[in-house]
């Protein structure tokens, strides 16, 4: 395949060109590059000029990245935008000097020359300690009492199904592990850079608690295995005193550093893995003095009498099942110090895999080996031999012995009763006992190891405020002295306590619960289809994945169901905390690429669908220009569209000169963030424009996907018009006209003080104004008040046209908690001689909408005229922007009129004489019912267009709204929005 590489960029005239560039690869370890064009010049790293570049891995590297310093290919701006001086003045042409990429390297050998960092290959770093972690101290005391009870076939089953939980949970591992470089961090790097911060911050802090815990177990295990001549003091104070002495010769293991540790695991593996030899050895080393002690060497009568189950003391399957599964965990061992590997990408794939291969055949071959040549049950008594009376018949019979009297219980040998009993089978037992320490003190050993390191990663990605204090490291390796300080103080805090029955429990479920996430993990990244997700490890399924996290589950609750449940609280409190919280990370998680993808996938969903009118909501593009310059505007808006309906927050930036897109994309981020800290539900979008109405009309019609896009436009009223230009009033009239054509809703908010607080120093704080109101709604009450009417001339019969947006907006507003106290009047225009059967109309109404009220107004004086001195003040408002034409020629008046089209003609004065009176007359009656309401909700007038001046249509609004409290006007496209139908 001929791959398209960045084509080299001349900066001369006659061979500037775009030309493609074929690698082709010889077989040889070099690649040819072919260029039609032999007389381009290549780039910088092929001796030529340009600042163009092939892909460096040096280019995609973070800013902390540990094998290589990062660096930066050449922006776009750099390549496409003009020439601000001669490209290669600074002294970086001709190739005389070392790119960038090899100073980079250059700088990386000389730190490493000096002394680099401590690192660990596959074997060393993951398969010794996932080996050590598995081969528990279960191998060796508890592996013969499961075989007794459950059998040999039990007992395979019992190993495979853990076997098989760990397997794909490996598989899972190396999938995650393989897809991108692995920082330290063990199993919280892999979930939380795959699932987010929520649960790999939950999971995380578990995990590293768990681990130091452990090590009080492991240590406990231990102490209660040393066998000494004479008790120090009792029996559970000596637990205790060798318990610490443990734990601090650990710490100074680990202290040392992980050269030393890892020393120590090699020697305790050399140890494991002689007494395991040793046991097999002896398993084939038959001595008769052993036999009333229950082993008489490798026997099919043995093999067969052990292969089925003989559960006793009320176990069974599952509860056994659960004895022996903590000795599977162990295999995020070596994932556990990824930031101490060599590779991790590698090595974590196949040290994991390999070592729960390895370990699993071990424990099938121990439990055939213990089955076939150990009887369950032996008194230890060599006078137990079968004599003629006796009648029995199984293996031990045959083999000359009578252990019959063990069925009455109070036998000592056997794989039943005698928990040591693969010491007895050992060629030298005290080598086993060597193993027992070796293993437990290997798995407390890479416990004491494993909880600093995760715990390091997760404070030092901030996630939990106050622990930043352990983030900190020490030493060429960056080794977590606080964090190991931290795992003693816990471990040593179990160890004097001495009583791990009830605690063991939930260790061993939240180690589960971190391998059910790191499954889930996998299959939630195959679900998302994002292509950031490409491991280059192939052995995986998603729906595997997924079988293996519920598999986790069930065994969670197999192993104990009250530990499982408080695991699984424990990890939903951290999630809703995390989640609360909302860390301020981004790493590219799972979740946000099925977020993306089911957002698309349901657009392209709702595309198919018409719309209907029970599933009607207020989608708003909101003219706001800076968010925090209109904060009321923003606010209100977000009451009545907050998890309801669409908020799109428009900016229109009118520019004179060349606009600066590099600038708006930095204000797009910029404003958005401003929006999601306040906890704005709202998108934030800004074009350039020549003036509002050309950016409104590309708002209007470009912004939205599919069915999601905004169907009312709401923007501030336009205080002090009549102090500016008119061609301004002009453009605003003409937005609300161009939004009516587009079939949109149109909402005006009026503050008296008005909405624009960018002028303020300390912009984004609560406008003063409105915003008192809403901290005295839930005291005094609000009272929304829709004056409903009619955009038509009043006729004789008084007929109104129910506007249904003005009324959904207060209802949506009245389910808000800073609203819920607050009560709705609606008041309705009509006859005297109507006013009830018009109010008890309306209540049915509005009872069949399901809307709650407080009241119904009918106003029967609303077609009285308005008061002279309020008709003078409309004619001193409309004054300087009449046209007067009966005071010039008609071509002057004509003239005047196609240069200033807002001028108001006579002709439309006395047009409209009817309809200015309403707005005169409407003015009076809010001022007269609703002065003391929070907020006033009512029809926006309607002008024809064409027909009424841009000045007369801002004389009606000015006048309707003048002199009153927060006032919203509102005109839906005049289709339904409500229905009574279910």
């Amino acid at each position: 395949m001929d791959i398209g590489l960045p084509p080299d960029v001349s900066y001369e005239p006659d061979t500037a060109r775009s030309d493609s560039v074929s690698l082709h690869s010889t077989g040889t370890g070099h690649t040819h590059i072919s260029d039609s064009h032999s007389n381009t010049y290549y780039m910088r790293t092929f001796g030529h000029n340009t600042i163009d570049a092939v892909p460096n891995i040096d280019f995609y590297r973070q800013t902390a990245a540990p094998f290589g310093e990062k660096l930066s290919r050449p922006s776009l701006s750099e390549l496409h935008d003009e020439l601000d001086k001669e490209p290669f003045e600074d002294g970086l042409a001709n190739g005389e000097e070392p790119s960038a990429a090899e100073e980079a390297a250059a700088a990386l050998a000389a730190k490493e020359a000096k002394g680099g960092t401590i690192k660990f290959g596959w074997i060393k770093g993951v398969l010794v300690r996932c080996m050590l972690n598995i081969w528990g101290v279960m191998l060796f005391i508890r592996m013969s009492w499961i075989v007794g009870q459950a059998g040999i076939g039990l007992t395979i089953a019992i190993i495979l199904m853990a076997t098989l939980v760990t397997t794909i949970t490996g598989l899972s591992t190396s999938a995650i592990a393989t897809n991108g470089f692995v920082r330290g961090g063990g199993a919280y790097y892999l979930i939380s850079r795959s699932l987010g911060p929520e649960f790999g911050g939950s999971i995380g802090l578990i995990f590293a608690f768990a681990n130091a815990v452990a090590v009080a177990m492991y240590v406990v295990g231990f102490a209660e295995t040393v066998d000494v001549d004479a008790l120090m003091t009792d029996e559970l104070n000596d637990i205790r005193i060798v318990g610490t002495l443990t734990v601090i010769l650990l710490l100074g293991i680990s202290v040392a550093g992980m050269e030393w540790e890892a020393k120590a695991q090699i020697v305790l593996l050399v140890i494991l893995l002689g007494a395991i030899a040793n046991y097999f050895i002896g398993s084939f080393m038959a001595i008769e003095s052993k036999e009333p002690k229950g082993f008489f060497g490798y026997h099919t009568a043995i093999l067969l009498e052990n292969l089925g189950p003989d559960f006793r003391e009320e176990e069974t399957f599952f509860s056994v099942f659960a004895i022996f599964f903590p000795a599977a965990t162990g295999i995020l061992a070596g994932a556990n110090i990824s930031g101490d590997l060599t590779d991790p990408q590698s090595a974590i794939p196949k040290g994991t895999l390999l070592a729960i291969v390895i370990t699993g055949v071990t424990y099938v071959a121990v439990a055939i080996s213990a089955g076939s040549c150990i009887v369950r049950d032996a008194t230890g008594d060599h006078n137990d031999t079968v004599s003629d009376t006796v009648n029995c018949t199984d293996a031990a019979c045959t083999l000359g012995y009578d252990f019959s009297i063990c069925k009455e219980g109070g036998c000592q040998y056997g794989l039943m009763n005698d928990f040591q009993v693969m010491s007895l089978v050992s060629g030298f037992g005290p080598l086993i006992s060597a193993g027992i320490f070796s293993a437990t003190l290997s798995s407390a050993l890479a416990s004491l190891v494993s909880a600093p390191k995760v715990f390091q990663a997760l404070c030092k990605d901030n996630i939990y405020p106050g622990l930043g204090v352990f983030a900190k490291g020490y030493g060429k390796n960056n080794e977590p002295l606080r964090g190991y300080v931290l795992t003693f103080c816990i471990g040593l805090a179990f160890i004097l306590i001495a009583e791990l029955n009830i605690i063991a429990p939930i260790i061993s479920n939240f180690f589960l619960a971190s391998y059910a996430l790191i499954n889930f993990s996998v299959f939630h990244a195959s679900l998302a289809n994002s292509p950031g997700w490409r491991p280059s490890f192939k052995y995986y399924n998603m729906w595997v994945s997924l079988a293996g996290a519920i598999l986790c589950c069930v065994v969670m609750f197999v192993i104990n169901w009250w530990a499982a449940l408080v695991t699984l609280l424990i990890v939903l409190a951290l999630y809703i905390y995390v989640s609360y919280k909302k860390p301020d990370v981004n790493w590219g998680s799972s979740t946000q690429a099925l977020i993306y993808n089911q957002a698309l996938t349901h657009c392209l969903n709702l595309t198919g669908v018409e719309d209907h009118i029970k599933n009607f909501r207020p989608q708003c593009l909101v003219l706001a220009g800076y968010p925090n310059s209109r904060p009321a505007l923003l606010q209100l808006v977000h009451s009545f569209t907050k998890n309801v309906g669409l908020m799109v927050c428009g900016h229109i930036r009118t520019v004179s000169r060349r606009p600066n897109f590099k600038e708006l994309g930095q204000d797009r981020a910029r404003c958005q963030r401003w929006l999601n800290k306040k906890r704005i539900k709202a998108f934030y979008t800004t074009v350039f424009s020549e003036n509002l109405r050309h950016g409104t009309q590309f708002l209007l019609q470009a912004v939205g996907l599919g069915r999601l896009k905004p169907n009312t436009l709401v923007m501030g009223y336009k205080n002090n018009w009549s102090d500016g230009d008119m061609r301004d009033v002009e453009i605003y009239i003409n937005t609300i006209h161009d939004a009516f054509d587009l079939q949109f809703g149109v909402a005006i908010l009026r503050l008296q003080e008005g909405l624009d607080i960018s002028h303020i120093p300390g912009q984004g704080t609560l406008h003063p104004s409105f915003f008192e109101y809403l901290s005295l709604c839930p005291l005094h009450g609000l009272y929304p008040s829709p004056l409903l009417t009619n955009s038509k001339h009043l006729s004789a019969k008084c007929v109104f046209v129910f506007a249904g947006l003005t009324l959904l907006i207060p209802f949506l507003l009245t389910n808000r908690s800073k609203w819920g106290d607050c009560r709705i009047r609606v008041f309705i225009g009509g006859k005297i001689n109507r006013i009830d059967h018009d109010r008890r109309a309306m209540a049915t109404l509005l009872s069949r909408f399901r809307i709650d009220f407080s009241d119904i107004h009918v106003l029967g004086d609303i077609n009285t005229k308005p008061k002279k001195h309020n008709k003078l003040t409309f004619k001193e408002l409309i004054e300087p922007y009449r046209l007067k034409e009966d005071d010039m020629e008609q071509e002057a008046a004509e003239r005047l009129k196609a240069q200033e089209p807002w001028r108001i003609t006579d002709n439309e004065l006395e047009l409209y004489k009817a309809k200015t009176n309403r707005q005169i007359r409407l003015n009076e009656l809010l001022k007269e019912h609703s002065s003391t309401a929070k907020l006033i909700v009512m029809s926006l007038p309607l002008a024809r267009k064409g027909t009424v001046s841009s000045a007369l249509y801002m004389c009606w609004m000015e006048t309707l709204s003048k002199d009153l409290p927060p006032l919203l006007l509102v005109r839906g496209n005049h289709q339904s929005v409500l229905t009574f139908y279910s």
